[in-house]
């Protein structure tokens, strides 16, 4: 059966998306078929970390959405741009399922909406059309009808936060919805932690705090500034401090 992971943020500009990125690169490298989904529909993004130019996708999850094609036919094999040179080496796959960056499209979702129970049965058919070991929802941050839904439906929720008071407060929000929605697995990672800081106290400090356990902490590092969303750092730099730390939550996912 597939594994649904769905990753979060209360606040936006936390890092979201390139830890969705980074995760699914690091499940694929062990073997496994993942799935992308960018439900951001408003400000998608997570595409570019996989090098896909706009112009050049046939099918975006608004058009699975609006009717126009089969959800699995919106999935783009993203797994060289994934893993690089690591591609070649074994059976892992990351197919994306990007949203749409035409300003058209974009205002259309923000005007009429459209129907929630659609993207429900799009995440399960994906998993079952494309034989998918873990589907990885991007959501949007904050709270509405399509983050429900994706925590609702997650055996897994991801919830990525700063170490900073604005992210405290809508985390614990967050983390109280979740577990009335009884995902069966919650785990914290906390990012952009300052070099300075004991990461080991702060995750025993935000453990306790929220009453979850903190699947790592992640530096504030340089090297994805300097990256500037333009590849997924994994493959680029894999033995660096933030992916050491994100390969402790796949592990954590994969048991």
């Amino acid at each position: 059966m597939t594994r649904i992971v769905s990753t979060h943020s209360y606040r936006g500009g936390t890092g979201k998306s390139n830890i969705t990125a980074n995760v699914a690169a690091l499940l694929a490298e062990r073997g496994h078929r993942v799935g992308v989904v960018d439900t951001d529909i408003h400000s998608p993004g997570i595409h570019v970390l996989f090098g896909l130019d706009p112009s050049a996708i046939r099918f975006t999850l608004n058009d699975y959405l609006w009717g126009r094609c089969a959800v699995e036919d919106a999935a783009v094999d993203v797994t060289d741009a994934a893993l690089g040179d690591h591609s070649r080496n074994g059976t892992g796959k990351v197919l994306l399922v990007p949203s749409s960056m035409r300003t058209g499209e974009i205002a259309r979702v923000l005007k009429e909406g459209y129907e929630v129970d659609l993207l429900n049965d799009g995440f399960h058919a994906l998993c079952d059309r494309l034989r998918l070991d873990y589907l990885l929802i991007d959501t949007h941050p904050g709270v509405n009808d399509e983050t429900l839904l994706s925590i609702a439906i997650s055996d897994c929720l991801l919830l990525v936060l700063r170490p900073d008071h604005q992210d405290y407060q809508g985390t614990a929000v967050t983390l109280e919805l979740a577990r009335r929605l009884e995902v069966p697995q919650l785990l914290l990672v906390v990012n952009k932690a300052l070099a300075s800081f004991d990461a080991k106290a702060l995750a025993e400090q935000i453990s306790l705090a929220y009453r979850s356990p903190v699947a790592a902490v992640l530096p504030l590092t340089e090297d994805l500034v300097r990256l500037g969303s333009a590849g997924v750092l994994s493959a680029q730099m894999p033995d660096c401090a933030y992916v050491t730390g994100l390969r402790r939550v796949v592990d954590q996912l994969e048991s």
